[in-house]
């Protein structure tokens, strides 16, 4: 991971951010959404997503180790997006690409926020071992699943 470089994501690599996001969060959503919901996430709609995310102001940036690896989003303050192809997880990047949002966010003055779903405890361990704390505020999902906001401390 010595060489990895993070740069925003253009008209150019707007496809390679759109397969890692298509593919990681398929693959974070595929125990608790239906498969029909699942296969909504194609390369082609996320493609769409990041597009009208970029256009409402959202900043997207793509990590690069020789190969597309992970992707993030920021908005004001708020981090989202945070995806790492599966076959990249828990070898640093995230935590790469999460530090590079903080720090962006915070040299525009702002303190980093982010939404989680409940029960993604692997992002919650990212996020709580890089200074991240719940707030307590909640939102709920559906019936049976709720979104837990987090904050830098």
């Amino acid at each position: 991971m010595a060489n990895y470089s993070i740069v925003p994501v253009t008209d150019k690599n707007i496809l390679d951010a759109a397969r890692i996001h298509s593919i990681s969060w398929k693959e974070s959503h595929r125990s608790f959404c239906s498969a029909d919901f699942i296969e909504q996430h194609s390369i082609e709609n996320q493609r769409n997503y990041i597009a009208g995310k970029r256009d409402k102001g959202s900043e997207f940036f793509i990590l690069y180790d020789k190969d597309p690896v992970a992707v993030v989003s920021i908005d004001g303050g708020l981090i989202e997006d945070l995806y790492v192809l599966p076959e990249f997880q828990n070898k640093g990047y995230g935590t790469k690409l999460l530090e590079y949002a903080v720090s962006k966010i915070q040299a525009n003055g702002h303190t980093p926020v982010l939404w989680i779903l409940e029960n993604n405890h692997g992002a919650e361990r990212l996020y709580l071992r890089n200074g991240f704390v719940p707030t307590g505020n909640r939102n709920h999902i559906t019936g049976k699943l709720d979104e837990v906001e987090y904050i830098h401390g």
